[in-house]
């Protein structure tokens, strides 16, 4: 079944009132950061964030299905000297608002270049909180499974009987369980550290994130010809995500020259995604 991509201009709270609720199985998305890129989405002041971002998450609570995900790719920025609080506000208006802050992921920039400041050094991650609407939800665990190399076999081989299979855990926080329920074979569950580089080859946004970030989640929640928004989306880094791994894609975007931008990333992967009956994949 062909995938669909869509790219719209405008404004995420306009342009999602027409989208019918509960029709979307993931939002991933990275915002303008607070008063950030300026010449380009106007900046927002951290003192009005919170205030400014409501809105829009509301539209994200009415079209995001039951058992999706929404992930929020954040930072916070210094101002007079401090770390504002505006994401830790944030977070609390978006439980008020109705959503369960259900896990946060951190992605560690590997090839963040160093630097210093009279009271600080340089920040070499961000935040990817993830937000849902129930308590269950869709989540492929084993999608994201990563090689463990030698070390299943080295540091099982010297465990007990007691170590290998203990009581479960009563808070279920999931230590004391038996291993294989997170080791398998070679491949183990990661943790809630992402390490992935920073994006330095597109040079045509200031601010674009790695493909691979947008992929471990997409993986992670949703399947084969799910709907994947994205409401701020850029050149289009998650929505060629998306669509590389056969999941239908929508996209955002206030600037019209990254809306294009992005049809031409989409473009350049239709060239490459030929279906099994052997039509190319089009963009609409």
């Amino acid at each position: 079944m062909p995938v669909k991509s869509l790219i719209k201009e405008g404004d995420c709270l306009d342009v999602l009132q027409s989208q019918p609720a509960d029709s979307i199985d993931l939002i991933i998305t990275s915002p303008p950061y607070a008063d950030s890129r300026k010449n380009t989405y106007g900046g927002v002041h951290p003192n009005c964030y919170v205030e400014w971002f409501l809105p829009r998450a509301d539209q994200f609570l009415r079209v995001l299905k039951p058992t999706g995900s929404f992930v929020l790719n954040i930072k916070e920025r210094v101002v007079n000297g401090e770390r504002h609080t505006y994401v830790l506000e944030l977070i609390l208006a978006l439980r008020k608002q109705g959503w369960l802050w259900t896990e946060e992921y951190i992605w560690h920039k590997r090839n963040s270049y160093p630097g210093k400041w009279p009271n600080r050094f340089r920040d070499s991650w961000e935040r990817c909180l993830h937000f849902t609407k129930e308590k269950k939800f869709k989540m492929n665990q084993d999608a994201v499974m990563i090689p463990m190399g030698n070390w299943v076999g080295s540091r099982l081989k010297s465990l007990g009987k007691n170590d290998v299979v203990r009581f479960d855990s009563k808070v279920g926080s999931g230590f004391g369980k038996n291993i294989a329920n997170w080791v398998r074979r070679s491949m183990a569950y990661p943790t809630n550290v992402l390490h992935l580089a920073t994006e330095c080859g597109n040079r045509k946004h200031s601010a674009a994130f790695p493909s691979a970030l947008p992929e471990w989640f997409i993986r992670l929640f949703t399947d084969l010809n799910d709907w994947v928004l994205d409401p701020f989306s850029g050149s289009g880094t998650s929505l060629k995500a998306a669509k590389d791994l056969g999941r239908n894609a929508m996209g955002i975007e206030l600037c019209p020259e990254y809306c294009e931008l992005a049809q031409e990333v989409l473009n350049d992967v239709q060239l490459a995604l030929m279906q099994p009956e052997g039509s190319y994949v089009t963009a609409p």
